[in-house]
């Protein structure tokens, strides 16, 4: 299957996509890999995986074969079917590499720490992206090499803490490699290379397509098990709840974001108008499932993202880029191409971008000279949650508002028995902007 068409979904489905041969072996001898300078060649770099879901244990899998000398030594999951599951299917595949001792098999809401605080070098952090902030300040602050899923954060509140956290780490010389896996393709890097050395001109204007199924439907109320607490309940089903997973637009189509980010080399927009709602019933979520964004950037430049989630309906995933004297398309032909004075056609290697994050990643540990995505990892999660928030409040919002936004959706001094009531859907011209 070319890469054009790879399916996000399912992107860390990771029985089809890791390379099972890179993993055969034996685990060297465990030595604790050096604080903020490169790991020599012999060294064991030990991995912690918190969130054992499909992505992380699609990540977990790259990750082992990212390295000759590295073993998953820690598993931290809210639920313990999870981390039976993950150990199992990395097992299959990673035989030796897999290391992990049943007192270093951690579940609940704090399993997290455990994972950071149980000896690892490198800490894989995939679980719903509203524990993100938490997650990573937690492994920042013990000094760890990470890989975390995307987006980084579901407010802008959690967006602040994670760029404080971005810069701990570059203080401490912490690796920290982000899940927009696009950024590691090598077709899309040399073609916004082209471009960002002027092969259409200066860019006008964006469109970006994320039309895809749903992902993970909430079931009806009359599904819950008795006594399943609310905590359990919304995270269990947790892609459909805003405080969790950020809505389809932060959690899925935040990778069409990033690429409208790299494509404007970062900068960040003015403001951004959208539109957006719910057209099939979603029981109790309050995420919406269309959401069309409008971003203006200086000199009149326009982003536009089309996203949604709906069965039956057309699907794409594209990215058209217009310049002032040409125009690059993205995922509609077999490969990149560029149109204007110097037509082109992507006909370098193919590769995995899943494994090249990580082999990207472990690479720079052993070198000393630490991959940190950090800074555009939280900017492209605050231009998705900005598109968001004009969508559910129906206003103009400018990106400091987004940055200083004072709305927490995630809840604090979380508890398995806690009550935690489920916010209603936005409604555009009511949903007040905070």
């Amino acid at each position: 299957m070319k890469k054009e068409h790879l399916s996000l979904n399912n992107r860390r489905h990771f029985i089809k996509t890791s390379s099972t041969a890179a993993v055969v072996g034996a685990v060297a001898p465990f030595v604790l890999a050096p604080r903020g300078r490169g790991a020599s060649p012999g060294d064991t770099l030990k991995v912690g995986l918190v969130g054992c879901g499909g992505r992380g244990s699609g990540a977990a899998a790259q990750a082992l074969a990212a390295d000759n000398s590295v073993a998953l030594t820690a598993v931290g999951d809210v639920f313990s079917n999870q981390i039976t599951n993950s150990l199992r299917s990395l097992t299959e595949q990673a035989g030796d590499k897999v290391a992990v001792k049943p007192e270093h098999r951690f579940t609940g809401l704090d399993a997290y720490q455990k994972v950071i605080d149980s000896g690892v070098d490198v800490v894989i952090l995939a679980t719903p992206p509203g524990f993100r902030p938490q997650h990573l300040k937690a492994a920042v602050d013990a000094g760890k090499h990470i890989f975390c899923e995307k987006p980084m954060a579901t407010d802008a509140p959690g967006v602040r803490s994670v760029l404080e956290s971005v810069k701990e780490a570059k203080r401490k010389k912490l690796a920290l490699v982000a899940g927009f896996c696009w950024r590691y393709d090598y077709a899309r890097r040399e073609i916004y290379q082209r471009i960002h050395d002027g092969a259409i001109g200066d860019i006008r204007a964006i469109y970006a397509t994320y039309y895809t199924s749903p992902v993970k439907p909430m079931p009806a109320p009359d599904r819950r098990p008795q006594g399943m607490s609310d905590l359990e309940w919304q995270i269990r089903n947790w892609y459909n709840f805003a405080w969790l997973g950020g809505d389809g637009l932060v959690e899925q189509a935040v990778h069409s974001v990033d690429k409208i980010a790299w494509a404007m080399k970062e900068a960040p927009p003015l403001k951004a108008v959208a539109v957006g709602g719910r057209q099939v019933s979603n029981h109790e979520g309050n995420i919406y499932d269309h959401i069309e964004v409008n971003y203006e950037y200086a000199d009149g430049v326009r982003a536009f993202l089309g996203c949604r989630q709906i069965s039956g309906c057309y699907n794409q995933n594209a990215d058209y880029i217009i310049g002032a004297t040409g125009d690059g398309t993205i995922g509609v032909r077999t490969n990149p191409t560029l149109n204007g004075p110097n037509p082109w056609r992507y006909s370098g290697p193919d590769n995995n971008m899943y494994q090249t994050e990580h082999d990207e990643l472990f690479a720079s540990i052993r070198n000393g000279e630490p991959i940190n995505d950090g800074v555009r990892m939280a900017h492209s999660t605050l231009l998705a949650i900005m598109g968001r928030m004009a969508a559910y409040t129906g206003q103009e919002i400018t990106w400091e508002q987004a940055l200083n936004s004072r709305e927490t959706l995630v809840p604090d001094n979380m508890t398995w028995d806690m009550d935690l009531p489920i916010r209603p859907m936005a409604i555009p011209g009511k949903t007040k902007f905070v």
